[in-house]
């Protein structure tokens, strides 16, 4: 989970300093850590947190209401607002040209520079809508285009990973929870969604066990028989005739539904929806619709 000082806290959260001491310092809300420079340092659930502490209180609700909630219930609420809001943040265009400028010269140190910039400056999350999952999309059609070599496309792609791959690493561990397993099915090798909606879940307070790309639904039924998860959510990105949809859901009918409940998304899943829904198979259309579902498994 990515740190903050206090002056970089106060930009992000709209909170002048001296309003952020006082509310520590009186409400007992937030606990800052101290780096070895004896600096207060504030984390992503403390920015979300005081961000819908502030939203609050320009409602006209009392600093003093909101602390007799207590933390534990306040930020329960803070989530709950921040997944059922139809509203993304705006995507980071600028941000996003620069990087795919970067990547058309080759230029690995302007790339990782602006990369690892922007992602020192803004929670995770946000991060994640604002320019990471924009990047990958852009870059697929750079590719698709020919503006951008393959190379150049597995370069970015794999910065991407390393992202999120990172950010799930930093998540509390949880032992409670429902256990969910995440995969990409047979001839899937682009994992970012599924990678994206594992660090969803985890994010939620679910126990994920990611399996990556490629792995055949025998494998999938043979591990979820031994975990015994409560879903199992795939990810499904590449075009797909009805003949392959069709075996693809039999054989998720046949050995993995008896075990776990199924969801898919993608674009692969969500056109050929009705062959999914047919078997009781789960299909969210975006990862708004699977963070809102996530979100009610957890609260």
């Amino acid at each position: 989970m990515q740190t903050y000082r206090i002056h970089r806290f106060s930009k992000l959260t709209g909170l002048s300093t001296h309003v952020i001491r006082a509310w520590e310092r009186r409400y007992g809300l937030v606990t800052p850590t101290r780096g070895a420079n004896r600096y207060r340092l504030y984390n992503d659930e403390d920015v979300r947190l005081f961000r819908y502490l502030k939203s609050k209180i320009d409602e006209g609700v009392s600093i003093g209401e909101l602390a007799e909630i207590g933390r534990e219930k306040l930020l329960q609420q803070a989530e709950r607002e921040y997944v059922s809001s139809p509203v993304e943040p705006p995507p980071s265009e600028n941000l996003v040209t620069d990087l795919i400028h970067a990547l058309a010269e080759n230029d690995r140190i302007g790339f990782e520079r602006k990369l690892n910039g922007a992602l020192a400056v803004i929670p995770f999350e946000e991060a994640l809508h604002r320019f990471l999952l924009p990047l990958q999309e852009q870059v697929g059609q750079h590719w698709h285009d020919g503006k951008l070599g393959i190379a150049q496309e597995h370069y970015a792609s794999n910065q991407i990973k390393q992202k999120i791959y990172s950010a799930m690493n930093q998540l509390r561990m949880v032992e409670e929870g429902p256990r969910v397993v995440v995969a990409c099915p047979s001839q899937e090798w682009h994992e970012i969604s599924a990678m994206t909606a594992a660090y969803l879940c985890a994010a939620r307070g679910c126990r994920v066990h990611y399996l990556g790309a490629n792995l055949p639904i025998p494998e999938l039924a043979k591990y979820c028989d031994q975990i015994r998860p409560n879903y199992v959510l795939l990810s499904m990105t590449i075009e797909r005739s009805d003949s392959e949809v069709k075996n693809l859901v039999q054989e998720l009918a046949n050995q993995v539904t008896p075990i776990s409940r199924v969801g898919v998304g993608g674009q692969s899943a969500y056109t050929h929806a009705a062959l999914f829904s047919a078997q009781n198979i789960m299909v969210f259309p975006d990862l708004k619709s699977l963070d809102v579902f996530v979100f009610s498994l957890t609260h």
